[in-house]
């Protein structure tokens, strides 16, 4: 019980609505209609290290551990790496299943022309944080509710000559939600300057509490940061916003760590900053597109420490999702709403911080 409400939050649904809504939008039944359903789930191959760990379950070998679970109730569940194309499996299922289960680590991309097709689409789960692989306005339309080189050198001096503490830096963290507050309260300790800049004031108690000060013009905060984090959520305004522009408004020498979606980041643009020395550093595991081929320019270009997505599909954070997917398909099966904070789009609408 206590792994599955720990795991509630690591989920983000997209499900149909039952609820009233415009005569413009098309809505399908939120919760399950009696009978069997088609479950696809749209994982990576784990290969040789699937068997290494058993809870290693967000892989197509492993399938989330709820196989056994969905086929005792009569559910077909059927899972494939292969989502890209017009041949691939994912898309021989698009028309007659009922749940699809995507996670943002190997992202099947629902375009509108995929909603389109789901003529029996009910429920769509994201197993992780961030829904960006989705088209929200398409699923908004359909009466859908949305509920994340190594060279071998060991040469200190060349690292020393632009490694600082960081007790006394300013550092700035672009969205404050759940995460962003995390991280505010994290670096408490180390004696920071802590800005932030989200939609929503934090309430009086916990802005003192953490001691972080709101930064309502993100134009005016940029310029003092020592270091930047990237904590907001990829939608149509913050797609490509750190731009060429925006990137020349930094202090030289800052150091920007995407924890978000790197579609926020013009590709370009941090590369000739990197190379410039403008961005002394630059780091995250989000990449665009993802997986981020072999001649992406952020594996080559200098001053960064990027790794594959894997913040969000750690060990501990699969048995977290794979939990957490089988709640909300308990939910789904019994007709209970989900929580309310899981909701990205519901009646419709986009949730306040995807407008």
């Amino acid at each position: 019980m206590a792994m599955k409400r720990a795991a509630a939050s690591a989920v983000r649904a997209i499900t149909s609505s039952g609820n009233p809504s415009p005569s413009s939008v098309l809505v399908r039944h939120l919760h399950a209609s009696p009978g069997s359903k088609k479950i696809v789930g749209v994982f990576y191959k784990a290969n040789e290290y699937a068997s290494m760990n058993p809870n290693f379950l967000g892989c197509v070998e492993n399938a989330l551990g709820i196989r056994e679970w969905l086929e005792s109730q009569g559910h077909q569940y059927i899972v494939t790496p292969d989502k890209d194309g017009p041949d691939c499996e994912l898309e021989k299922h698009m028309s007659d299943l009922h749940v699809l289960i995507t996670t943002p680590f190997h992202p099947a991309y629902v375009t509108a022309e995929r909603i389109k097709k789901a003529k029996n689409l009910q429920l769509l789960l994201t197993a992780g944080i961030g829904s960006d692989h989705i088209d929200l306005k398409a699923a908004a339309d359909a009466g859908l509710t949305v509920a994340e080189v190594i060279n071998g050198d060991w040469n200190v001096a060349a690292i020393a000559h632009r490694a600082y503490d960081l007790e006394g830096k300013t550092v700035g963290t672009v969205g404050a939600g759940r995460i962003g507050r995390l991280l505010l309260q994290r670096l408490k300790p180390f004696n920071c300057n802590l800005l932030y800049h989200d939609r929503i004031k934090m309430d009086h108690e916990l802005e003192s509490q953490i001691g972080a000060k709101f930064e309502e013009d993100l134009d005016a905060m940029l310029p003092k940061c020592d270091i930047i984090v990237i904590n907001t959520p990829l939608t149509e305004k913050t797609k490509g916003m750190f731009d060429k522009n925006m990137i020349a408004k930094l202090k030289k020498g800052v150091l920007i760590v995407n924890n978000a979606r790197g579609a926020i980041m013009d590709t370009q643009a941090v590369v000739d900053a990197c190379s410039s020395g403008h961005i002394a550093g630059y780091s995250g595991d989000v990449w665009y597109p993802q997986p981020a081929p072999k001649d992406h320019p952020w594996r080559y270009m200098p001053n960064q420490a990027m790794t594959p997505h894997i913040s969000g599909t750690t060990i501990d954070a699969q048995v977290r999702y794979a939990a957490g997917v089988k709640d909300m398909l308990d939910r789904y099966f019994k007709g209970e709403d989900f929580p309310t904070q899981h909701y990205i789009v519901k009646d419709g609408e986009l949730a306040s911080q995807y407008r």
